[in-house]
């Protein structure tokens, strides 16, 4: 039997970032994102073939082009760069995103000293970054050993990548009032990502699944959160990105009658069906009853 996770796939977010790219490809030959659009190489290859161009930063697209600004965000410089250029731009930010990098903004101007939880590398918390009045006042950090290392200054305010676990950051809260005379937290995660991870959540403890196939691009950092908890819960996980990475462990599920599906929130539904295509497949091989 095959059972999915009650939210699965694109999130609102980065529905809303490939549907613009789509649309805006139907009447220019060309449009470029700064970085992939999303972290699943399956559904940026169907974009390239239509005629998106991915460059590694802004000055790489030609004067005039179309751009548009990715899920994840832009720092306000490279924005604004792009402008001075005479190049169209569609911001695309996601809207949770977008009050992250607001809240960022806001909280430095009134002169608290801001620590954003997350990856640094990521290009969501880049972009917050980018936002803040002055860098120098800030930091980031991705976890409670790193938020120990925080020094005390008056003002703080906490604010978190959108695809953080919710225990995390009230953990690094309470951290980090311990840091402060005036402790400001943001819950910046995405209600997607909550969805998301709670419907893992259920999908394990209220099924007796054998495992679970996590489908979703390998850099993808809310589906590398999903298999944490996956993991956390005692499962065993077959995190895939494409059909061909299914086929490849075609032994894992020898055995499993009863088998989840989670995907990350970059995650195409053609590509969760093709694989839940192939998993049925599968069962059906070995006298699984499909349902």
């Amino acid at each position: 039997m095959i059972i999915m996770a009650e939210h699965a796939g694109f999130c609102f977010g980065v529905k809303r970032a490939v549907d613009a790219i789509s649309e805006s490809l139907k009447s220019h030959s060309e449009v470029w994102t700064i970085g992939l659009p999303i972290h699943n190489p399956q559904e940026v290859s169907r974009l390239e073939s239509l005629g998106l161009r991915v460059a590694e930063n802004d000055s790489e697209i030609p004067d005039g082009a179309k751009v548009l600004i990715r899920a994840h965000g832009e720092p306000l410089e490279v924005i604004e760069r792009l402008k001075r250029r005479n190049i169209h731009v569609e911001d695309m930010t996601c809207p949770f995103v977008r009050k992250a990098q607001e809240k960022a903004a806001m909280l430095s101007r009134e002169g608290y000293y801001v620590v954003l939880l997350g990856d640094k590398n990521h290009p969501e918390i880049k972009g917050i970054t980018g936002h803040v009045e002055d860098v120098r006042n800030s930091e980031v950090i991705a976890d409670e050993k790193e938020a120990d290392n925080v020094q005390y200054h008056a003002k703080t305010a906490l604010i978190s990548q959108t695809t953080q676990r919710e225990e995390r950051l009230e953990r690094i809260a309470g951290i980090l009032v311990g840091k402060s005379s005036e402790l400001r937290v943001c819950n910046t995660i995405c209600k997607a990502t909550a969805q998301r991870q709670e419907a893992v959540r259920e999908l394990v403890r209220n099924n007796h699944v054998d495992g679970v196939v996590l489908i979703g691009g390998k850099s993808s950092a809310n589906t590398g959160k999903l298999r944490d908890i996956l993991e956390s819960e005692g499962v065993n996980v077959l995190w895939v990105e494409d059909e061909e990475e299914t086929e490849q462990n075609s032994e894992w599920f020898n055995d499993k009658i009863m088998v989840g599906i989670a995907a990350g929130a970059s995650t195409p539904e053609w590509l969760i069906d093709k694989i839940k295509n192939i998993i049925a497949a599968k069962q059906e091989a070995q006298g699984v009853l499909i349902h």
